[in-house]
């Protein structure tokens, strides 16, 4: 059985591998942790896995490297099409139960949750797949509460385990009482958008504010 934490998010670009690398920083001296980001999609202008070894340091044996990578940053399923191939789920989970060991994950989606990723599938089914409790990556600002809610609806319809939701961005702390209330699912931090976004001042804000009452850590152990 897998362990570990998967971090999608309710929109593209909502900050999702901040996250991820947060969650590594914040709980990598108590647990074994290893990352790994199945699919990537727009490879020749962004690389996930090579931002989150530059925010935590991770070694080559921390992250997983392998997973399906394509150009053209659009949905996986389109940028399959593109590329004359078909993203097969089956056979990116094998891949990482094939690496499991004694190390918990924190596994990165594509995405949102309900992106396509072939003819018939979604990000939700790797999830299921994978059988991970779901942190969601959401704005701070004007819209989250619907998005956010929206994704914790979907998940929630599929039986996944919602571990909590962190928030990118400005404070905004009736978002953030919205999310919580109407959503029943704790905030675990508040991200500001750092500028620039260096490994020192994640660290320290993962640190610091990051689940301080460490509701992830019985889902790592």
């Amino acid at each position: 059985m897998l362990r570990g934490l998967f971090v999608t998010g309710t929109d593209t670009n909502v900050g999702k591998t901040a996250v991820a690398a947060a969650l590594l920083h914040r709980y990598r001296a108590q647990v074994s942790l290893r990352y790994w980001k199945p699919i990537q999609t727009g490879i020749e202008h962004d690389d996930d896995t090579a931002e989150v070894r530059r925010l935590t340091g991770c070694g080559p044996g921390d992250v997983l490297s392998s997973g399906v990578r394509l150009p053209n940053p659009v949905s996986p399923h389109l940028a399959a099409r593109l590329n004359g191939c078909s993203i097969e789920l089956q056979r990116l989970v094998q891949s990482i139960l094939a690496e499991r060991g004694r190390a918990r994950w924190i596994v990165e989606g594509a995405g949102g949750a309900l992106v396509p990723i072939n003819d018939s599938q979604l990000m939700a089914d790797l999830i299921v797949q994978l059988g991970l409790p779901v942190v969601v990556a959401a704005r701070s600002v004007l819209g989250t509460i619907n998005h956010t809610l929206l994704t914790l609806e979907a998940l929630r319809g599929r039986s996944l385990d919602v571990a909590g939701v962190v928030m990118v961005g400005p404070r905004e702390p009736e978002n953030r009482l919205a999310i919580e209330r109407y959503g029943r699912v704790a905030v675990l931090g508040e991200m500001p958008r750092f500028d620039p976004l260096t490994r020192e001042q994640l660290a320290a804000w993962s640190v610091s504010e990051l689940d301080p009452q460490s509701l992830l850590f019985k889902l790592l152990q």
